[in-house]
């Protein structure tokens, strides 16, 4: 059995060796954002029948297998927020979240594959602001961040001023990554200076913690608009755009995906600045993480596959990943009880 290996992204001498950790991967270059430009905005337009025949050519002509495969989806770990954003959370469940992504693989699988002497762990661990206090305790001793949802998560509709303040306790608890959901009647009204200064306000708010732009592309009315938002959010100082919360109807999609990278190659190629993309709600099974991944890899390059370019909303995700490289290894399905979350 060939071993995989989660640097094969890098060629040789592209970057020093560290932890595959997400903070020992934290860009050297934050995005302080740009002025308000209009004429920008408007010049964005979606050809949403091209867009479509993208993604259908995907499965089609991009492939992975065996130890290529333990390979991306090893990547893949090391490029999640681990989640629970329940109303019965509780300090145990997260926990046991926390042990989950402090050791995201079985020891007899990570010893099988070879990776032994390697530190494995998720992007980040994703919780309520109230859970952040024991979240931290849980990764005391590991460069795994904490990232708590703000500002109103899910549905946005809280009082800016409460907004405001809750990334601001968030941060002072802790907290080094804030996933804030944006004001979707801002877009919806095509008020993008209204969106523009929300999403600075809220950048400013987070300080030196990474933010994430939440811009709930399921409720955003069109494509075109999912655009737009990515890219004011992008002016505005957000380091990353994330698709969903997760919680609407219509989460994750790969043509949406596909809108949200190139906007991050457009903001690339005219400042300069690297920005992170998060798809989040519904990717449950390795088949679709390796989609996105080859997705990214083909729009944006090798660059953006390291934990602080790309992150996955999931919890769910990480069994089925367990349960593919087990199959890698021993040859055989196991049954999906024995990779439980929690």
């Amino acid at each position: 059995m060939a071993t995989p290996n989660i640097d094969f992204l890098h060629g040789a001498g592209s970057r020093p060796e560290r932890s595959q950790g997400a903070a020992a991967n934290r860009p050297a270059v934050r995005n302080l954002g740009v002025a308000f430009d209009r004429s920008w905005i408007d010049s964005l337009h979606v050809n949403l029948s091209a867009i479509e025949r993208r993604i259908d050519s995907l499965s089609g002509r991009r492939t992975v297998k065996k130890a290529w495969q333990a390979a991306w989806l090893l990547k893949a770990v090391t490029c999640m927020d681990l989640t629970t954003l329940a109303g019965d959370d509780t300090p145990g469940r997260v926990e046991r979240l926390c042990a989950k992504a402090r050791s995201p693989i079985r020891p007899d699988l990570i010893e099988a594959l070879g990776l032994a002497e390697r530190k494995l762990t998720v992007g980040a661990v994703c919780v309520y602001h109230s859970m952040i206090g024991t979240a931290v305790a849980a990764l005391a001793g590991t460069d795994i961040p904490v990232a708590a949802v703000s500002t109103g998560f899910p549905a946005g509709q809280s009082p800016t001023p409460a907004k405001l303040a809750e990334i601001e306790a968030s941060v002072a608890a802790g907290a080094r990554e804030i996933d804030i959901v944006i004001s979707r009647r801002h877009v919806l009204t095509g008020d993008w200076r209204a969106l523009y200064d929300e999403m600075a306000a809220f950048r400013a708010a987070c300080g030196a913690a990474h933010v994430k732009a939440i811009l709930a592309t399921g409720e955003l009315g069109s494509i075109a608009k999912v655009a737009k938002a990515s890219t004011i959010c992008m002016m505005a100082g957000a380091d990353f755009v994330k698709t969903s919360t997760g919680m609407e109807a219509v989460n994750a999609t790969l043509p949406v995906s596909l809108v949200m990278l190139r906007t991050i190659r457009d903001y690339h190629e005219r400042t300069g600045v690297k920005i992170g993309f998060k798809p989040a709600g519904g990717i449950t099974s390795a088949k679709q993480a390796l989609a996105y991944l080859i997705l990214v890899k083909e729009e944006l390059g090798d660059a953006w596959l390291t934990p602080d370019l790309l992150r996955f909303g999931a919890s769910r995700l990480l069994s089925d990943i367990e349960r593919q490289l087990e199959h890698f290894v021993t040859g055989r399905y196991s049954a999906a009880h024995r990779h439980a979350m929690g």
